[in-house]
């Protein structure tokens, strides 16, 4: 199956008008992306930049009233949509890359839990010798806190 491409020009007005003027961009885009899944039979759809610059030029409370797009259906049911008279941007190097940084999160990961293992390992290590140095000492404070921590049952039962 080959790509499909297409040109156009999608009004924006009649659903921007419908909505406060605080909303207006928003709404504007998202009309852009309904019209375009109806009319590309596509849910998958990707708005380029520039269409977005575009859209947003005038900032939230003044969209264009229509907006003239170039549209790719890719075979794996994607939808690319750019500003007529630019190049739409290839998605799939992201996907390659995402890969890419999803190993390199692992092996981070992997290490900060190597690190965070080492961490405890010492640490109980230093609670060993301290309550080492506790008993020999004469203190009482573990016993004070086995009792503490304990149920009442128990205590009972040791007395």
């Amino acid at each position: 199956m080959a790509k499909i491409e297409r040109v156009y020009n999608v009004p924006l007005r009649k659903e921007w008008l419908k909505v406060p003027k605080y909303k207006r961009a928003k709404k504007a885009v998202a009309a852009l992306r309904e019209f375009l899944q109806k009319h590309m039979k596509s849910e998958n759809v990707k708005l380029g930049p520039e269409l977005n610059k575009i859209v947003w030029v005038h900032g939230i409370k003044n969209p264009p009233h229509h907006v003239k797009v170039t549209v790719i259906k890719q075979d794996d049911g994607r939808v690319d949509a750019e500003l007529f008279g630019y190049k739409a941007k290839i998605t799939q190097a992201k996907t390659k890359k995402s890969a890419v940084t999803k190993t390199k999160i692992s092996e981070t990961v992997k290490k900060a839990d190597d690190k965070v293992e080492a961490k405890i390992d010492k640490s109980e290590e230093k609670n060993d010798s301290t309550s080492e140095a506790g008993k020999t000492s004469g203190t009482n404070s573990e016993t004070v806190k086995q009792e503490r921590t304990e149920p009442k049952a128990k205590k009972a039962s040791k007395k």
